[in-house]
């Protein structure tokens, strides 16, 4: 039997690496081949190469987690986020209609300005207040253009996991270096490891492989919770002292996002609803408190 190919863009990436290390344990591993792609095999901001990599790998369905990320840096670097974020996004889009292949785009809660006051529904209007959130929305809007029926935006916060650099991993280097912290305290949001997030594609893919048309669309992943980076570090410190990644508990004060002033504004309130995703597909069922249990375990045993 044949079988169907899974091309990953960006998988240096958090959730690229977190896609290669789940998927032999799934479901979808004996009837589906992934293949990682890291930036120097495959630049997406690049059309001609988009179309010759996936053109050779017969790519049945994408998963899109190639992007520039540099939250505060794309204010000063606009030309460099729009070329991965929109450009990037618009290749490959266009390469999917062309051959009848499945995108699945990882996109981001900045996309919203943070002046809600309950969850942002998939369907709410984004209204992006920095560089980032603005390249990012303009890289949705090309998969709803081109894709009506074959593009899946999945929007997901504050991910992290045991690679690459994220909160969590700063949070437990500046507790051991550090003797106290100040971490901002106005900034609600969820949390997304990338093992869940990581799950709910592999639920997607079992699920609308056959019928994706059912599955176009923008979905919302977090792991739940409303809590603030403050609430989030206290957490990782408990956390890390039980995993003993930390020899000593230090303070944690919360300050203000005015206290802590940064190149790009962040959304002041981000929490995304996610229940049209767990309505129509299997979905981790862990809590958030339970999802940084399984990363900050994993941390430990990779540093031990």
């Amino acid at each position: 039997m044949n079988k169907t190919n899974v091309v990953v863009t960006g998988a240096s990436g958090q959730l690229g690496k977190t896609l290669q290390a789940l998927w032999p344990a799934s479901q979808l591993s004996p009837r589906f081949n992934l293949i990682p792609l890291q930036r120097k095999q495959l630049d997406i901001s690049r059309a001609q190469e988009v179309a010759a990599t996936l053109d050779a790998l017969n790519a049945h369905i994408i998963i899109n987690a190639a992007a520039y990320t540099a939250v505060d840096q794309a204010e000063s670097e606009s030309e460099d986020a729009f070329a991965s974020n929109q450009q990037g996004v618009v290749n490959l889009a266009a390469w999917a209609a062309a051959n009848q292949a499945w995108l699945i785009h990882i996109s981001t809660d900045f996309v919203f300005d943070g002046a809600a006051t309950s969850p942002y529904a998939p369907a709410s209007k984004p209204s992006p207040i920095g560089v980032y959130g603005a390249s990012k929305l303009a890289g949705e809007v090309q998969v709803q253009q081109r894709l009506p029926e074959a593009g899946t935006i999945i929007r997901t916060s504050w991910l992290y996991s045991e690679f690459g650099n994220n909160f969590v991993k700063t949070m437990l280097r500046l507790m051991n270096e550090k003797p106290e912290l100040a971490v901002v305290n106005d900034q609600i949001g969820s949390p997304s490891s990338s093992h869940s997030l990581a799950a709910v594609i592999f639920a997607m893919i079992e699920t609308g492989n056959d019928s994706r048309a059912d599955y176009s669309g923008v979905y919302h992943w977090s792991d739940g919770g409303r809590i603030s980076w403050f609430d989030f570090a206290q957490a990782i410190q408990q956390q890390g002292l039980q995993q003993g990644l930390l020899k000593t508990e230090i303070p944690l004060r919360p300050i203000a996002s005015s206290d802590y002033p940064t190149a790009a504004r962040r959304p002041a309130y981000s929490v995304l609803d996610r229940s049209k995703t767990l309505a129509e597909f299997d979905c981790p069922s862990l809590n958030w408190q339970q999802q940084l249990a399984v990363v900050i375990k994993a941390i430990a045993g990779i540093e031990g």
